[in-house]
């Protein structure tokens, strides 16, 4: 029995999984094969299409195709998704968003099969797409294997493994200085250790000089395989240096004309300053009765040195603003164990436990000062060196999780999963708060028509689940735990694969209760979280793809998602005001994408992404209405035996909507970049 590693490879050989890359051969007829393989969900190798939930995989040859480098870009023809570029965590991070859920927290990301941003909050910043062998995108709650993570999605990017052997350099550049280069490589083997390593360093310009994003990292993946199994170690370092953004100030209901678009009212000098260093390690092996043991482990360090700041009137007054300077050590621990039984008597059974640790120390000082709304001179502010405010948390998460699948039947199975946590967490100075509760999972799927490799089935879902609440490291919060976040979702969809496996098709309505969830909230003029009642979430999601021939494809999604408070009181301008019945700021009902890509193996290559985002309300009042808005993204190149010329254009109709709402300022968001052109060339040798 191949260890799930292993299987994935010998999928890819067979074509079962789509990972080509520069150069490789492209079949010019759609494959009608199973689509790629993916794990987050089971933990098991699967189509999409066999798993009772919904699950997208886009492979890294479409990655390529389209020229991503951001998740913005990665995520952009994804059913249901919509990722906002930038926000509080810098120009390097994002925003996602989910079932209409747009929180910076309430989504898991996972590296490779390790949480990244361990108990604490995604890392996204910090996210390497460098030599990506495909990228899987669940909609819904974190399955029992990865615990008190996520309500509203996961998203799993994993790398090529040790044993490719393709080497790639690429250098790049663009607009607003933006440049850079990379290398992706197999290593000369030692003895039967076999290597990958990915290195690159980029800059990123924006339209406001002031603004940048300046990063180096290093990939190295190497392993060893033997009779049973195999073993596996990863290690991952990351310098990132931004120079942040300023988010754009609302005034009643629009964002203000008396602040000019693209100011920047950071201090002088400004900046957040990351350095991430992540090892892991693992196993693969067969053991009694042919089953599949698995066991993972990874630490990662992280430094977080910060110094900025932002609006408090706007207003050409003295000490309009107000920042600070903070440093931040965060540690955090991961380990799985899990067992995979083969099926008996059509029923697989799985069970594990896994623990995630993390532990982080803030210090920091607070100022304020005057900065010019026109942002044109930033302040000069001396940085403070008397750190005297603090932020501390500590959180332990610890699991045990089984799950069955039955399926009597080819054309049906009923799976199930079953998790107990364990949590304990402790803010500054503050007493240990602990949790004991279950959380699960069912789910079926129903084969109502089966020929070849054409089908239609039926899918439901329903998922109880459970999440410690998110911590920031704001200065303005340390003592208290706040309440845990938890939800009851409901699923169901139908997913169609027709024309000989050339045309697929997947429908899916969700209803999601929460409660407890997570807000941000401003307390002396620094950013905190609060826990905001009950809210609700419901939707429909559509997606289709049509393998067209001649290595083109063509892709459109459509999503509907309605979030709402159902009993929230929040203190407005000093009034307690009931939210119940309110649209859940920064969502929008409606979301549409539409994106056709044709990448032939040599000659000429071209894509374009067309993404609609609906009108939505800025405020939890529903009083400003943001109207709807379009982005357009395009590229053209060409491919040679061992080379890759290509030129992209994002945000081709240059809008700059409020994408995203900052913690940091009252009433204040985020901005869609300009619109940027990147040129490039690659080499495969």
């Amino acid at each position: 029995m191949l260890d799930i590693r292993s299987r994935i490879a010998a999928a890819a050989a067979t074509g079962f999984l789509v990972t080509r890359p520069l150069g490789a051969q492209v079949p010019q007829q759609p494959p009608v094969v199973i689509p790629p393989v993916e794990i987050v969900a089971t933990r098991i190798p699967e189509a999409p299409h066999e798993v009772p939930a919904s699950i997208e995989v886009i492979s890294g040859a479409d990655l390529r195709a389209r020229g991503a480098r951001s998740l913005s870009d990665a995520l952009s023809l994804a059913a249901g998704v919509a990722i906002a570029p930038g926000g509080d965590a810098g120009p390097a991070s994002a925003v996602p968003e989910f079932w209409g859920l747009r929180e910076f927290d309430a989504f898991l990301l996972v590296v490779d099969g390790v949480p990244w941003g361990g108990a604490l909050n995604p890392a996204i910043s910090t996210l390497s797409l460098r030599d990506v062998e495909r990228i899987e995108v669940l909609r819904g709650p974190a399955p029992v294997t990865y615990g008190a993570t996520s309500f509203v999605g996961v998203i799993h990017v994993v790398h090529s493994t040790p044993a490719d052997r393709a080497a790639y350099a690429e250098i790049h550049g663009g607009s607003y200085g933006t440049g850079g280069g990379g290398v992706d490589l197999g290593l000369p083997a030692v003895g039967a250790w076999t290597s990958r390593l990915s290195a690159d360093f980029d800059r990123f310009g924006f339209r406001d000089d002031n603004t940048s994003i300046t990063r180096g990292h290093g990939l190295l993946r190497t392993d060893r395989a033997f009779a049973t199994g195999r073993l596996w170690l990863t290690s991952d370092l990351n310098i990132l240096r931004q120079d942040p953004a300023s988010p754009h100030p609302r005034v009643g209901t629009e964002l203000t004309s008396a602040v000019p678009l693209d100011a920047n009212h950071n201090p002088a000098g400004a900046y957040i300053n990351d350095n991430k260093i992540a090892v892991a390690a693992g196993f693969d092996r067969n053991i009694f009765s042919n089953a599949a043991w698995g066991t993972t482990a990874s630490f990662a360090f992280t430094t977080n040195d910060q110094f900025r700041g932002f609006l408090t009137a706007v207003s050409n007054t003295p000490d309009n603003a107000s920042g600070y300077k903070e440093t931040i050590d965060i540690h955090d621990f991961y380990a799985d164990t899990h067992i995979i039984w083969p099926a008996i008597s059509q029923l697989r059974l799985m069970a594990g436990a896994d623990a995630l640790l993390a532990g982080g120390e803030a210090r920091g000082a607070t100022f304020t000062y005057t900065a010019p709304l026109s942002g044109v001179q930033r302040a000069s502010v001396t940085e403070p060196t008397n750190l005297d405010l603090d932020a501390g948390n500590d959180r332990r998460f610890l699991g045990a999780y089984s799950s069955a699948e039955w399926r009597p039947l080819n054309r049906f199975s009923l799976s199930g999963g079953l998790r107990l946590n364990s949590t304990a967490e402790s803010r500054g100075e503050g007493a240990e708060v602990t949790h004991t509760r279950l959380s699960g999972s069912v789910g079926t799927i129903l084969g109502l028509f089966e020929r070849d490799a054409d089908h239609v089935r039926l899918f439901a879902n329903y998922k109880n689940t459970f999440k410690p609440a998110a911590f920031d490291f704001s200065l303005a919060e340390n003592e208290g735990v706040l309440d845990p976040e938890t939800s009851q979702s409901y699923e169901g969809g139908l997913k169609v694969r027709a024309l000989e496996g050339r045309l697929d098709f997947e429908a899916s309505a969700f209803h999601m209760d929460f409660s407890n969830l997570v807000t941000a909230t401003i307390v002396n003029n620094l950013p905190a979280l609060i826990n905001s009642g009950k809210t609700r979430f419901k939707g429909v999601d559509l997606a289709t793809d049509y393998r067209l021939p001649f290595a083109t494809l063509a892709r459109a999604t459509y999503s509907f998602h309605d979030g709402k408070y159902v009993d929230f009181v929040q203190d407005l301008d000093g009034v307690p005001t009931q939210l119940g019945g309110h649209r859940i700021q920064m969502s929008a009902r409606h979301l549409a994408s539409a994106g056709l890509t044709y990448a032939p193996e040599n000659g000429l290559t071209a894509y374009t992404t067309l993404n609609y985002t609906g009108d939505r309300f800025l405020d939890e009042e529903n009083s400003a209405l943001a109207k709807p808005f379009t982005t357009f993204d395009a590229g053209i190149g060409f491919r040679g035996d061992r080379y890759e010329l290509r030129i992209d254009g994002r945000n081709l109709t240059n809008r700059r909507d409020a994408v995203a709402e900052s913690e940091f300022g009252d009433a204040q968001y985020y901005r869609m970049p300009a619109r940027t052109i990147q040129t490039g060339v690659a080499v495969k040798y």
